[in-house]
């Protein structure tokens, strides 16, 4: 009985892993769409904002602003209405993460 209890918690833990890590994927793929713009890892060419470094409460107020058009844009109140708060949210820790 301990043994099979075992086997299941392993299991258990390890599909745990693999969803962690599916998401951690999935949030820098959402964030290689932004390379175009604000360059590899969120560090851009001069003119344009890095990504990298940045506060999340910072990247988050953007965000929300281009979303509700609170802020001017040419792309990023489009881009920006495709993403859930909460992919917004992954993506403010993602970003915030990264050295500039």
């Amino acid at each position: 009985m301990k043994t099979s209890f075992k086997v299941v918690t392993s299991l258990m833990l390890a599909s745990l892993s693999m969803w962690a890590s599916a998401d951690a994927l999935q949030v820098r793929s959402m964030a290689a769409s932004c390379a175009g713009c604000h360059g590899t890892s969120g560090v851009a060419q001069p003119g344009m904002e890095s990504l990298a470094g940045q506060k999340k409460e910072d990247f988050l107020k953007k965000m929300q602003d281009f979303k509700s058009d609170k802020k001017p844009a040419t792309l990023m109140h489009q881009l920006s209405k495709g993403y859930s708060d909460a992919q917004i949210d992954q993506l403010a820790e993602y970003f915030a993460a990264l050295k500039k």
